[in-house]
């Protein structure tokens, strides 16, 4: 599938390239014992080093360090056992120091690679260029006073890791698939929540576009995006103005911009003078970090089993179909509910119950898997209900939809509603004799050759049982009396 889009003078081929900004899951923060949660009164998380007191020196987190190393050996990456801290020299209200200790030269985790599912099944391979570690800084806000700004530090120091790709996307549909990728293994291993909407994991997206086979263009850098929609309204609003400028006969300028939620549309921030707009210092207050490859071996050792290695084993083992696989493991939790169903059943349909019936009453309701009624023992047994032919598929519906809002196991209201499949080939002939004596015209017509009334004659039965009778069953027993 072509990834160009098409001007006014011509293809265009888009590269872009991902800074995402994930907060790391810890108790504490970096370079401080102070508090890392969120949601907390303004202000009621800082120490002294956080708020950048005469004489405070900075501590490291160390299990901030082995959560940013959990996250490399997830991304496949290397992990250097020394790295390195600096001060990122710049001035906003809500950044106390007046700088951010962050990585630079030397990040703690090296080159990786994450594979994405794109739609039509098919996957890709995106670099990682690097990962590294750094403060967050505060926030500011201008919207609680009419004259005055107001700071909040509870998020000053917080350890956040910068997971830097490769410029390998092509479309804002392969940036969005990038992001739910790294979110996915993110949560995974427990080294981020991903939650976007509190901030914990935002994107800065970098954009640009060349006639196919040139040199890279100039690229545009949007900051903070914070929502998989916003990313791709962002990208494609981007492509489109670059590629208006570009065939106006202007340039584009290497620039900072920012996303207007309300119009879909970017605008200027600051100019971009090189690729680092900061001034870095080695930190005379931090040693280098160095961790030991028994340390690094020993959280290998501990991680979970990834996304991409259970959808593998689902389509190889389980048979399922790439899509289902792939909906199944895009949430750590969604994967061990499917383990726990499927065993012993019908894994296939499992599957599918899973991502139709149950994801669909699921997104209907607001309801997360965790909040849900059904668990997945009672979708096992209602599966095994349909498999053993107690019920047939469509009361099957019914059954699950009585599930969910009631919590009662299948077997229970099937029995309480009389909901057992009718498989008694005897009273099923007796149904069709009926359908066929009250009509003779069409079953004349069907033998005359209309085929399509078959339908007809099976939907009859079926009301005629009150949708209980076997389908098979009813199928093989009428087209045997209308074919005689």
């Amino acid at each position: 599938m072509s990834q160009l889009v098409t001007g006014r003078t011509g293809d265009w081929e888009v590269v872009i390239g991902l800074e995402v900004h994930a907060q790391v899951s810890s108790k504490a923060k970096l370079f401080s014992g102070a508090s890392a949660s969120f949601g907390a009164a303004p202000n009621a998380h800082v120490s002294l080093v956080d708020a950048a007191m005469p004489g405070m020196l900075p501590v490291i987190n160390r299990e901030c360090v082995y959560q940013a190393i959990r996250t490399g050996l997830g991304l496949k990456a290397q992990i250097n056992l020394t790295s390195v801290f600096d001060r990122k020299n710049y001035f906003y209200a809500d950044l106390p120091q007046g700088y951010q200790i962050s990585q630079f030269k030397h990040p703690i985790v090296g080159e990786g690679v994450l594979r994405i599912v794109l739609a039509d099944g098919s996957t890709r391979d995106i670099g990682i260029e690097r990962l590294h570690l750094e403060q967050d800084a505060g926030k500011s806000m201008h919207d609680q006073h009419p004259s005055k700004s107001y700071i909040d530090l509870n998020r000053t120091g917080v350890a956040l890791m910068e997971i830097v790709s490769r410029p390998d996307m092509r479309s804002a549909a392969e940036a969005a698939a990038y992001v739910r990728k790294l979110r996915s293994i993110l949560r995974y291993l427990g080294t981020c929540d991903g939650n976007m909407e509190e901030g914990s994991l935002r994107a800065d997206v970098n954009v640009s576009v060349r006639r196919p086979g040139d040199a890279l263009g100039t690229r545009t850098e949007t900051k903070n995006l914070n929502s998989l929609r916003f990313i791709q309204q962002a990208i494609d609003y981007e492509v489109a103005r670059q590629i208006e400028l570009i065939e106006d006969g202007g340039t584009v300028d290497q620039e900072t911009r920012l996303f207007d939620t309300n119009s879909g549309t970017t605008r200027t921030m600051r100019s971009k003078e090189d690729a680092h707009d900061y001034r870095y210092f080695p930190d005379p207050d931090l040693l280098p970090l160095t961790v030991t490859q028994a340390e690094v071996d020993d959280l290998a050792a501990a991680l979970p089993e990834l996304p991409d290695d259970i959808r593998d084993r689902l389509i190889n083992d389980y048979g399922l179909s790439p899509y289902d696989a792939s909906v199944i493991t895009e949430e750590r939790e969604t994967a061990a509910y499917y383990e726990s169903a499927s065993a012993g059943q019908d894994r296939k349909l499992v599957a599918n119950w899973m991502t139709v019936e149950l994801f669909g009453a699921l997104n209907k309701s607001g309801q997360s898997l965790g909040d849900c009624k059904v668990s997945p023992e009672m979708l096992a047994g209602l599966v095994g209900l349909i498999s053993d032919g107690t019920i047939s598929g469509r009361i099957a519906k019914d059954v699950f939809a009585d599930m969910f809002e009631s919590g009662k196991d299948a077997a229970a209201i099937v029995d309480e509603k009389g909901l057992k499949q009718l498989s008694d080939s005897g009273a099923i002939e007796a149904l069709i004799d009926t359908v066929i004596a009250g009509n003779m015209d069409k079953v004349e017509e069907y033998r005359g050759g209309k085929d399509k009334l078959f339908g007809f004659f099976v939907g009859q039965v079926m009301k005629q049982s009150g949708g209980q009778a076997n389908p098979g069953m009813v199928n093989q027993i009428l087209k045997a009396k209308l074919d005689g």
